[in-house]
């Protein structure tokens, strides 16, 4: 079953309201882990049993509301209505839906509850204009995890192009442990209804693109993230096959993504650093995994609070050093915190994302203005040229010092400079490496044995 609701609210009120609910054919969840037990995510939704309020069905994520309640327009008072899904497995008598938030001390408290009779829901009907996909097929849906790639901007006669992207970036998904050693435990489908524009909306450059999913650049006020609004259109077409996770490919060469835990996660297909970013956001979106980087500028105001320890397993507040969460994969006789000349990366860092910044700025000027395809090329090839000399230098940096390799507590994480910990000095969820630490790969084993057998 799909329950789809309306999200509303700002960063001091929420209110949510029943939209529609339909039936599939499909179900890729498993059969036998009902309840989730991993305890990620901001929000949960619970289905009871109406006559015995037995839970039955669980399920912990993220969604772009809870993004925007941290923004500037949220804070300041602007009310802003989101649409959101649950999928649940179908029902056999009437349930209870019920939205739990956890709080900053990290309780579940409930804030929706509405009584659901299968009985009034309706079947959802196929899209002929829907192409669907089969990359790898590994088995059963219920013991394997499902992940659906959904193209955007992509029009009919780019099809061809959305099949090389979708077998390309397959492999690069599998390129990382731990999903290389996990293959098995793995399908992966394509889903594609084509745009009508190629590429999509970039709203700095003056650029605005009719496509199925309505994705632009500069989401939340940033330049580089990637997400769409339209969440019904997205379901509508990725339900045509079963899924546990979402990826949606943007036929774009710009750098941009994004990734909300359990809701879907975004990369373009073009870029340099594509591949990278393809890894990183589904870090978030399938593995629970927070951002480990500070340094960048977020549309974000106080994402995690150093008061409370986070949900994700990725970083920490460090609120108890000698029971740090990842204690057990601690590099033997490593201090905690861990002392790692944080003050020296910081200072290269920041000047380049100032520099980063303003050659990203001229560009969408450029664009803006008209100028000709030649000199907008010339500045792109420029500002990439520059993008990869500098991850070069972070690399080196990184990975000279005496703590790589080593798991401890690194001060700086999370969108924040002081008082959040990572647990490696580098991992994809910090830097463009091309490897996940010790403490990500566990987590993100966990995850994929949750769904898989």
């Amino acid at each position: 079953m799909r329950i789809d609701y309306f999200h509303t609210g700002n960063a001091t009120s929420e209110t949510v309201k029943l939209d529609k609910l339909y039936r599939y054919n499909l179900w890729a969840g498993s059969l036998v882990n009902l309840i989730d037990t991993l305890n990620y995510g901001t929000y949960f939704y619970k289905i009871f049993d109406q006559a015995s309020s037995k839970l039955i069905y669980s399920h912990g994520f993220d969604s772009y509301f809870k993004e925007y309640q941290v923004s500037t327009p949220a804070i300041e008072g602007n009310i802003k209505q989101f649409h959101e899904t649950a999928n649940i497995p179908f029902p056999k008598r009437k349930v209870i839906f019920v939205l739990e938030k956890r709080n900053k001390s990290g309780q579940l408290l409930e804030v929706f509850r509405e009584e659901i009779d299968p009985i009034s829901v309706q079947e959802k009907l196929d899209d002929p204009e829907v192409s669907m996909y089969t990359i790898l097929e590994n088995g059963d849906p219920h013991i394997k995890a499902d992940i659906v790639i959904v193209g955007e901007g992509y029009t009919l006669e780019e099809r061809p192009k959305f099949e090389d992207d979708l077998r390309r970036f397959t492999e690069v998904f599998f390129r990382a442990e731990p999903c290389k050693s996990n293959k098995d435990k793995f399908n992966i489908r394509g889903v594609l209804k084509p745009s009508q524009d190629s590429g999509i909306d970039e709203p700095r450059a003056g650029i605005d693109k009719n496509t199925v999913l309505n994705a632009t650049f500069n989401s939340m006020g940033s330049e580089r993230y990637v997400l769409t609004e339209d969440n019904l259109a997205l379901r509508d077409i990725a339900g045509h096959e079963p899924y546990d996770a979402l990826y949606i490919m943007v036929n774009s060469n710009r750098y941009g993504g994004g990734g909300i835990y359990n809701f879907y996660c975004v990369y373009t297909s073009d870029n340099i650093h594509s591949e990278y970013i393809m890894v990183h956001e589904f870090g978030h979106s399938f593995f629970g995994l927070a951002d480990e980087y500070y340094t960048s500028s977020t549309a974000y105001n106080d994402f995690y609070s150093p008061e409370f320890e986070p949900a994700e397993p990725n970083i920490t507040a460090l609120k108890d050093p000698a029971n740090v969460k990842w204690k057990h994969l601690l590099s033997q006789g490593i201090e905690v915190p861990t002392p790692w000349k944080k003050g020296h990366y910081d200072s290269l860092d920041l000047e380049w994302q100032k520099q980063r910044s303003d050659m990203n700025d001229h560009i969408a000027v450029l664009q803006k203005n008209g100028a000709a395809k030649e000199e907008v090329d010339k500045e792109k090839s420029l500002y990439d040229k520059q993008s990869l000399q500098r991850d070069s230098e972070v690399q080196d940096y990184l990975e000279s010092s005496e703590f790589a390799g080593k798991v401890g507590a690194f001060e700086g994480a999370g969108y924040a400079s002081t008082g959040l910990y990572r647990p490696s000095i580098n991992c994809i969820m910090f830097t463009r490496t091309n490897y996940f630490c010790p403490v990500c790969q566990e987590a993100m084993v966990g995850v994929i044995n949750s769904y898989s057998r």
